[in-house]
């Protein structure tokens, strides 16, 4: 077991153990002094800088630019972290939001969600995992896990800010 371990699994079960906490626990507040309702435009907007960086990540790697392919990376989660944060006030602060759309894009909707939801769970470790491999030099460790991180990490940043795209007519 890597020193890394015990970080990568004590992130985890708090990332993901504060997202499942907010939505038992949350709920709407009377007064916060600012309006929640534009948080989610917010996150959809930070979902898409995350793949943009991600993207450019990939593409300097490509190029075997090794100093840029990790500033990408730092900028990816930084616009993820913050992402998480305007995500949890959100979902602390606010009335859960209900698709309203009928048909197969009801069905589209929730393929989409489920599958984020399900993949934004996973990419937690992955992603973690990643990074530390990464900045403590264990290239080939890295690479392995990495052929995972990078595609799965675009998927739930994307599907992201698709569902933004698909419920924002029913933000209240």
């Amino acid at each position: 077991m890597s020193n890394t371990t015990p970080w990568v699994v004590f992130l985890t079960l708090a990332i993901n153990g504060l997202i499942a906490a907010v939505f038992f626990l949350g709920g709407p507040a009377d007064h916060v002094g600012f309006d929640v309702r534009l948080l989610p435009l917010a996150n959809a907007v930070l979902n898409s800088l995350t793949t943009v960086f991600l993207l450019a990540a990939y593409a300097a790697i490509r190029q075997k630019n090794v100093r840029v392919h990790r500033r990408f990376i730092y900028a990816a989660f930084v616009t993820t972290g913050t992402f998480l944060v305007t995500y949890l006030t959100y979902h602390a602060l606010s009335e859960p939001t209900r698709y309203g759309g009928e048909g197969p894009l009801k069905t589209i909707y929730f393929f989409v969600l489920i599958t984020h939801i399900v993949l934004a769970v996973v990419i937690v470790p992955l992603a973690l995992v990643t990074f530390f491999r990464g900045i403590n030099n264990r290239v080939a460790e890295h690479r392995a896990i990495a052929r995972w991180t990078m595609p799965l990490w675009l998927y739930v940043s994307i599907t992201g800010v698709l569902v933004y795209v698909m419920i924002a007519p029913y933000y209240q």
